[in-house]
């Protein structure tokens, strides 16, 4: 075999996996293949002010490369089993926030120490909350901010590129299972391993399913998120993210019973596009540097769908739900709040002499004409509940962002190492289906690593 462990992709899950392998077993011959660029190439022409909007480059820089697409995230690692993934129903609740933490150490020695653990337990708002018809779930969340982020993901690249063979610009377009591991294969060349590790995140959801039916290997359908991201003067918010920064709150809608949820709190930030195959979404980013932040806090509001019969593919839905989104507004359409409920289109003109300056170029639309009826009543229901704790969510200028869809892999069948049917294939991180954030993917990816290195040294 050419290596012992051959992994594909260089996200959290990744990454985390080739730290742990290195730490255990330094002898290991271990080989990283990356779609991507690394991390110093990955620049956004938005981001550099190069294009106004997306240009649909060969890899898309925020979502792909050294770090994954959680590299220009603001950097939540939320410890909890509450939400993020069901990373506890394999390997138990103990053990997975154990795992978490871990993480958090590495982050912490890396460049992340003196960054701030927020907390929720035992906070006020939790009862505020409750008498509002909301759920505040616990967590305890380390927030880097996209800054520090990066530094932490530079110390970790600098620390594995000697120990581990990266290679970036590699796409891996099959595998097979040959005697003794695995081969794969990536342009006109291939390698052999003993032990394979996929790491591909959200952005390889179609990938991994053509992976998944050439070789056999039995999934079954996930959800889809679909919503806005809301973006609103920081004060609004600021007596909840001062002292917790990332607040989940859950409301279940009077109308359908549906749940709508917080997602991806982004305290002083700002909005971004994100590209998921050639589909342009909404986002959100913040920075720890406070010459870096914003007079706006934004955050989604989500509404889980999931399909089964007979219509099964929930990425499919959210992707034409996208696509239309694209189709209207060129990319990310923005509404004023107050213009959604009167039933009129924002223009550039009421956007202007709004009191939230947006900090996302987005095209001035109607997201009535983009979201389902009953996803967008329920989005309209969950501002009206935040605005009896945070006062002004429901202000006619705050700015909705559509559409935000958070595309989720179908869940792959793993046993309870993460492996699959075929021994010494293990899937991790959010192409797994089974995690849903950083801290999760991360877990995931030393979880495994373990379970490899005991098998050489056993």
């Amino acid at each position: 075999m050419d290596y012992d462990v051959i992994i594909i992709g260089a996200g959290p899950g990744g990454i985390f996996s080739a730290y742990e392998l290195v730490k255990q077993n330094p002898n290991l011959r271990i080989a990283m293949f990356e779609l991507g660029n690394p991390l110093e190439e990955r620049k956004c022409p938005i981001a550099q002010k190069k294009a106004k909007a997306c240009i649909h480059c060969k890899t898309c820089a925020i979502m792909s490369g050294f770090g994954g697409a959680g590299a220009f995230s603001d950097g939540k690692y939320n410890i909890t089993n509450d939400f993020g993934g069901t990373l506890y129903e394999y390997i138990g609740k103990e053990e997975a926030i154990a795992l978490m933490r871990y993480v958090d150490e590495i982050n912490l020695s890396h460049g992340g120490e003196g960054t701030k653990m927020y907390s929720t337990a035992g906070t006020q708002f939790k009862k505020i909350c409750m008498q509002n018809q909301l759920n505040l779930l616990d967590a305890s969340v380390r927030h880097l901010g996209t800054d520090v982020n990066y530094i932490v993901l530079e110390n970790l690249y600098r620390e594995l590129k000697d120990k581990v063979e990266i290679h970036f610009h590699s796409a891996v377009d099959r595998i097979s299972v040959v005697d003794g591991g695995y081969q794969i294969y990536s342009g006109n060349e291939s390698r052999t391993c003993e032990t394979c590790i996929i790491s591909v995140g959200r952005s390889g959801s179609k990938w991994m399913e053509r992976i998944c039916q050439e070789l056999e290997i039995k999934t079954r359908s996930n959800r889809v998120d679909l919503g806005v991201r809301v973006e609103l003067p920081a004060v609004i918010f600021s007596h909840l993210t001062d002292e917790l920064y990332e607040s989940k709150i859950v409301y279940r809608t009077k109308m359908f019973e549906d749940k709508v949820r917080t997602f991806c709190m982004n305290p002083k930030g700002i909005v971004v596009n994100e590209n998921t195959n050639g589909i342009v979404t909404a986002n959100g980013h913040s920075y720890e540097d406070p010459e870096k932040q914003t007079d706006n806090t934004n955050f989604a509001l989500l509404v889980a769908k999931h399909f089964s019969e007979p219509f099964k593919d929930s990425n499919g839905y959210g992707e034409s739900i996208a696509r239309l989104s694209n189709m209207l507004g060129g990319g990310v359409i923005v509404q004023r709040f107050g213009d959604l409920v009167r039933g009129r289109r924002s223009n550039e003109k009421r956007l202007a002499e709004g009191f939230v300056v947006p900090t996302l170029k987005a095209a001035p639309g109607d997201l009535s004409l983009v979201l389902p009826k009953r996803i967008l009543d329920g989005i309209i229901e969950m501002i009206y509940a935040l605005d009896k704790i945070a006062p002004g969510t429901a202000n006619d200028d705050t700015l909705l962002y559509g559409v935000e869809v958070k595309f989720y892999n179908m869940e792959v069948e793993l046993d309870r190492n993460l492996e699959t049917c075929h021994k010494g294939l293990y899937v991790i991180g959010d192409g797994s289906g089974v995690t849903h954030s950083l801290s999760h993917a991360s877990a995931s990816g030393v979880y495994v690593a373990r379970q490899i290195t005991a098998h050489y040294t056993s």
